[in-house]
């Protein structure tokens, strides 16, 4: 089985306060070994975390070997004050705040740094990405000094420009990535930096009622559009479900997000080694110093 390369252990899969509620005294270390098993059931040998601001992605990677499991976690993403980040991580408002982040991570022994660099998908209205993404000069300069300290940065980022941004800043990877266009497409294809769509989450809601269809169809559609173009112009993709998200549960997300691909580009040879290609990206691009 692939591994899951977008999860968010913290995160029950069903509702994101009660979620929070239990681990906010401390990680729930019976809550984490339950989403661990499922993914040992399943053969999921690797997992790397979106990260958290309550230690649970901390305290699975600590207990994750117990599992078989190769759990990769930044500790925490981190956001800019006033934008969109704050329920995974910590947040800054100036660059030495966020360089101070850094540091943070690095002394608890992070693997890597996640940014939040979009906001996430309006699913209530049209589809579009909430807020106001940061911009080209601020998003190069953190990955900057991320790489400086010697870490892979993993990219939140929603729409064409923003995504653009984040590759030719140097992100390793780019998370979601939802309204590419064929310029943000050539520009990851001619990169280094591996693509995780994440695109169960949509799949996963349609017909759940809490949603437009029609908006979560039109997401759906534009998504496969783009995962074809990306894979036919050569980017580097690789399998996450974002678990934990909603109705994305730990385990299973992964083998969703596999049948959407399978749906998207088919099960061939030839895509069973493209993705795990980029997988092993970022196993060797993800880890700890």
């Amino acid at each position: 089985m692939f591994g899951e390369n977008h999860a968010h252990i913290f995160m029950n899969a069903v509702n994101y306060k009660e979620a929070v509620r239990n681990h906010e005294k401390e990680p729930d270390e019976k809550k984490i070994r339950e989403c661990l098993e499922a993914y040992k059931t399943r053969n999921v040998a690797f997992i790397r975390d979106g990260g958290d601001a309550l230690h649970v992605s901390e305290t699975a990677r600590r207990i994750a070997p117990e599992y078989g499991i190769d759990y990769r976690s930044p500790i925490f993403a981190i956001h800019k004050n006033g934008h969109y980040g704050s329920i995974v991580g910590k947040g800054f408002d100036n660059l030495k705040e966020y360089a101070a982040l850094v540091s943070e991570v690095k002394k608890k022994g992070g693997d890597f740094i996640k940014i939040m660099t979009t906001g996430i998908m309006d699913f209530d209205t049209d589809g579009s990405v909430t807020g106001t993404p940061l911009s080209r000069e601020e998003v190069k300069e953190m990955v900057h000094i991320a790489h400086e300290e010697g870490f892979a940065v993993m990219a939140h980022t929603n729409g064409a420009g923003a995504v653009l941004d984040a590759v030719l800043a140097g992100a390793d990877s780019i998370e979601h990535g939802n309204y590419m266009d064929e310029e943000a497409l050539q520009a990851l294809a001619e990169s280094g930096t591996v693509w995780v769509p994440t695109i169960t989450v949509v799949k996963n809601m349609i017909g759940c009622g809490r949603y437009s269809d029609q908006v979560l169809e039109k997401i759906w559609e534009t998504g496969k559009r783009n995962i074809r173009r990306g894979y036919k112009t050569g980017v580097q993709l690789a399998l996450g479900s974002d678990a934990g998200a909603y109705l994305v549960p730990h385990g299973r997300g992964i083998v969703d997000e596999w049948n959407c691909f399978q749906e998207i580009l088919g099960d061939t040879e030839q895509v069973r080694k493209h993705l795990q290609a980029g997988e092993e990206t970022i196993q060797r691009k993800f880890k700890k110093l």
